[in-house]
Order: C-alpha cells, then structure tokens, then sequence
C-alpha cells in the first residue's frame, strides 16, 4: 500500500524550499503527529516546497545547498544524537556560529525546547517556544519576504515575533541566567492557540509505527496538574475539541482506514468521551472490522461504555497511572487518586473485558519514604489476590525534574539509592507472580541532567555525539569537561535543590502559570517542606 496523502497538496511555485526534519526513523516520524502536522501546513502552501527528512533518509529531491530553511522537530532530550546525524550527513556544521550565508537557517520546536531550550541553544537559528500552528504565517513567511537580507537581520526581525527566541542575540552566566545583550531582562512568552478543529492524521502510511492508523487529538494538556509533569503543565490551558468536531474527524479517518486512534495526555477528561465512545461503538457495528486504540486513561474516570469500546475494538490491555502507592504521596503530587477509586477502576476494567492493565508509577519522588514504597508492594499484591486471573504489569520511572512544573525546585535522588529501590520492587514483586518494567536509573540520571541544565552543556553534547552517544560516553565525556573545568559536577545539573528564590536557566520563558504560581503550588504540595 503506498501512502495516502488527505490533504490537497497544491501546484508548486516555490519561493522558499524548506527541510522539515525528524531526529528519528522515518517509521517513528510518520506517526508523529506534532511533526507531520507541521508538514501539512507548509506542504499546503503553493510558494513553499517542503521535502521531509529522517535520519534513515536516503535520497531527497533537494539539495541541501538549495535548502533555505531546515527544522527539526524535537520530543525527547536524546533527540539530539539525530539532530547532529541529520546535520553531519548533509556536512552542515553542528553550532549555528559556523554556519555562513551559504547554509540553510536551521530553528527547532517542541516539548523538550520550549521547556528548556538552553542545552540545545548553540546548535539552532531559533528556537519555536510553544505550539507552531501557524508556522508558514508567522514564521516562514518572515523568513520568505526578507530572504535578500543577512541572516543576521532576519533573526533580529524574528527575535521580534513571540515565541522566537535567538539565542544568538542574548548573554548568558550562571548568575544571571539567559538575558538580552546588553545584560536587560529576557522574556519570550510561549504560543498557544485554541484547540478548535482537531488536529488529525494527514498522510496514512503503512511503514508508519502506526501503520495506517489515523490519529485524532481530542485534547491537549491535563487538568490534573501532577506536580511533577511536564505535559500538564507545558500545555496549559487545558484544552479539548467538540464533540461534533472528534465524530466528524471519526467519519473522515474511517473513509480511509478501519485503524483510528485517539490521542492526548488525558483523554478520559474530555466532558464528552462516554458519549465519543458510544459513538464508536454505533460505527463498530456497520465496520465490523474497526479498530481503535487509546492513550493512557484516568483512573479515577474509567466507566463501562469506555472499556466494553475498546474490548470491542480490538484491545486486549490498556494504560492507567497511579504514579505512588500511597495515599499520602498521591496527595503530595496532586494525584488525588484514592486506592478505592484504582480498586473500582480495575473491577470496571475486569468486567467489562479487558485482559489486563498495564500501571504505570514511579519512584524517587520528593519526601518518599521506604513506607512509600512497601504500599505499593501491597496494593500490587491485594489487586493481584482480589483479580486472580487478570494479568497486571506495574512500569517504573525515577523522578525528573522538569523545568515549568512545581516540582523544578526539587533535587533527584541519587542512582545508587534509586537503584536498591529498584531491586528491592523486583524481588518483591517476583514474589507476588507479577510482572515489573523499570526504567533505566543511570539513563534517567542524564536525562534529569539535560532536563535542568544550561548552555554550558552545548559542546558537551557534541563531545558525547563524537564518543559514541553510549551510557559510559556520556560519563566519561562528562568527567573529562569536569576535570578541564568546563563544567560543574554532573549532580549539579541532575541532583541539585533549587532555592525557591534562585534564577533558574529557563527563568526567561514565559509560561502560565509563571513561576511565583509554581513556587506557591509546591508550597502547598509540600506544604512547605523543601
């Protein structure tokens, strides 16, 4: 089957070619729908030609000396090993600073960036703060219309537009974090639109991770506010697509595929999704072959229409995240979840079909304590003792602190400690006859790293890329920029309690809520225990 393109692509009359770029496989780039929306809206437009690239890319119809504008799309803080990979194929320099007239200007967008772009900040023109619906309006064509100017004045034109930042055009210090040259204060406010029409799959692909799937965003965002996530409050406000609009969307996908999924951080929160499900199920019985897949799922919110939808459907297994075994803890992060409210969650699941339920949590979260953990050894053995033939398996994560949330202030608890945690769930839990994922502890440490550092880390990155990008790369690199003293002790960066009063490297970007809203959430998260 070849790819089906739902969008009218129109005659071309280029007067800008653009390189839209994934940092993965073409397979994990098709079926990603923040990227390949982006393409849709340059792709529309008859003066631009936009050619998509991969790191698997083999050939392109441009070549890269014709190319005026390369972006990249960027999702996780790794994403820079396929950033340099794109950029060292096409012998594009790696630093915007070695870059002249001849290269093409190459911006960035996405979660990892506009939460804190700082350790990416040498590699990128610009960098996209926010959401990028209207990128060919407010962006491309800026770039398009002075096309004759140096690069130079065409990034001081866009440093002009919110939610552009150049990082060219500012200083930085440790001490006074991320300001405008001449030393004044630097904000750049975060773009956010209105989540009117949904935002859908544009080309089918059977080489797609998922293939031939068409993908509906119904919401965007999560009311939820867990203190430590990143998605919640990244995309504040919370937001979510008519119902009429998701049916519509529903009808179209169908046209083409049997294959529709439903996508957001929390889907189960939209005012509407019993009645979404109802509706699937009425088209489920005209194509008998439907298949429908979903996103994580509230767990305080799951009813029967929801599972018996996607029972019928095709799926055996779906998400839930209760994150601490504890009531306590829960209530600490602000996930006011109650061990009734999992128990009914899983008996809901239970009778009305699903097979199992894969739950995700984590640990090394601020004040857990070895209590912590043990309840959660013991909700995991009274769910497995109360639904003996359901099939459970808890995921873990180690806590990260993420810039824009509550919890950025919070230190990271070291890898050895996290690791016992680790081995300690495994036996305890090979005990209970159930199945357990962990995350790597050493991986998440440079990704806690990455997560709260600074520009300082640029050439490091580079360094990492050169030696290999494995786990003792990044060590080893680390170790020798520390003992040249280029940087500070790694735990600096990953391990470190922020001063609620302290300049944060991110403190320049301009998100709601800002960050005295932050400090007073974590106030009362931790009801003041720092």
């Amino acid at each position: 089957m070849t790819d089906i393109t739902l969008y009218n692509v129109p005659q071309k009359n280029p007067e800008i070619n653009i390189w839209m770029a994934f940092p993965s496989m073409t397979s994990f780039g098709m079926s990603s729908l923040g990227y390949m929306s982006i393409v849709k809206t340059l792709d529309m437009r008859e003066d631009y030609y936009v050619e998509k690239i991969f790191t698997d890319t083999t050939t392109t119809k441009l070549l890269p000396s014709s190319v005026d504008v390369l972006g990249f799309s960027v999702s996780f803080e790794i994403d820079f090993l396929g950033i340099f990979s794109i950029l060292d194929k096409y012998s594009i320099p790696l630093k915007s600073s070695e870059r002249d007239e001849n290269f093409p200007l190459v911006f960035a967008g996405g979660p990892v960036l506009t939460a804190n772009p700082e350790p990416y900040s040498s590699f990128f023109d610009f960098i996209i703060i926010g959401e990028a619906e209207k990128i060919d309006t407010d962006i491309i064509d800026v770039i398009k219309n002075n096309k004759h100017l140096p690069k130079k004045e065409i990034l001081k034109i866009l440093s002009g537009t919110k939610g552009i930042y150049v990082p060219s055009l500012t200083n930085f210090t440790p001490q006074t974090g991320v300001t405008k040259e001449d030393g004044d204060t630097l904000k750049v406010e975060k773009l956010t639109y209105p989540l009117g029409k949904c935002i859908t799959t544009p080309v089918l692909a059977e080489k797609s991770f998922f293939s031939n799937t068409y993908v509906i965003e119904v919401v965007r965002g999560c009311p939820q506010r867990c203190g430590f996530c990143i998605a919640s409050y990244l995309n504040l406000p919370y937001r979510f697509c008519s119902y009429d609009e998701i049916v519509n969307s529903i009808d179209t996908g169908l046209k083409y595929t049997n294959k529709i999924a439903l996508l957001g951080a929390l889907i189960t929160a939209h005012p509407d999704f019993d009645k979404i499900c109802e509706y699937i199920l009425q088209k489920k019985e005209q194509i008998p072959d439907l298949e429908l897949s979903v996103s994580s799922l509230r767990a305080d919110s799951i009813s029967p229409v929801v599972i018996k939808t996607l029972v019928a459907c095709g799926q055996k297994h779906s998400t839930i995240a209760i994150e601490a075994g504890s009531e306590r803890l829960r209530k600490i992060i602000n996930k006011n979840l109650t061990e009734n409210q999992i128990f009914e969650t899983v008996k809901t699941a239970y009778t009305n079909g699903l097979k199992g339920l894969k739950i995700y949590a984590m640990i090394g979260l601020p004040t857990e304590t070895q209590e912590d953990i043990d309840e959660m050894i013991s909700l995991a053995g009274r769910l497995k003792s109360s639904f003996k033939d359901f099939e459970f398996t808890f995921s873990f994560s180690t806590f990260v602190p993420k810039a824009h949330t509550p919890f950025q202030f919070c230190k990271r608890e070291a890898t050895k400690n996290l690791e016992k945690k680790y081995e300690y769930l495994k036996k305890e839990f090979h005990k209970l006859g159930i199945k357990i994922r962990t995350s790597s502890v050493k991986w998440d440490y440079w990704q806690a790293l990455l997560s709260r550092g600074d520009r300082r880390l640029c050439d490091y990155l580079i360094a990492v890329y050169k030696a290999g990008a494995n786990l003792g790369a990044f060590k080893q690199t680390y170790k020798e920029f520390n003992m040249e003293n280029k940087l500070p002790p790694s735990d600096y960066f990953a391990l470190k309690n922020h001063d609620l009063d302290e300049i944060l490297t991110w403190d320049f970007i301009s998100l709601q809520p800002e960050k005295k809203s932050l400090i007073s959430e974590y106030k009362r998260l931790l009801n003041d225990i720092k």
